[in-house]
């Protein structure tokens, strides 16, 4: 449960950082909609990790959770077209999701 718990924290961490680019777009937290999205993910994400830290080691769960977050965010930008899918940005995020998978092989 706690491995779950981890990918979805690292996910919320996708979403937070998405509605923090939103927030940064118009000037601060002016836009209630992309503020609150970015409070309540912030908070989710941080308070899943802690859970899931738990029982998983922190150099683990916390490698996890970044390496969960920055490809879903990249993911994110490349379908929203705010980056290029270069063949290298393809190959060095797929290098970081192996590296998580593999973190929980040897876990």
């Amino acid at each position: 449960m706690s491995w779950l718990i981890l990918i979805l924290s690292g996910a919320l961490e996708a979403v937070w950082a998405a509605a923090l680019h939103r927030t940064s777009q118009t000037k601060g937290l002016r836009r209630v909609l992309p503020t609150v999205i970015f409070l309540v993910s912030v908070i989710a994400s941080t308070g899943g990790l802690a859970i899931a830290m738990q029982s998983i080691p922190t150099g683990t769960a916390y490698a996890v959770w970044v390496g969960v977050g920055v490809v879903m965010t990249s993911a994110y930008a490349i379908v929203t077209k705010a980056e290029r899918a270069t063949t290298a940005r393809l190959l060095l995020l797929a290098g970081i999701a192996a590296c998580v998978v593999g973190l929980k092989v040897v876990a």
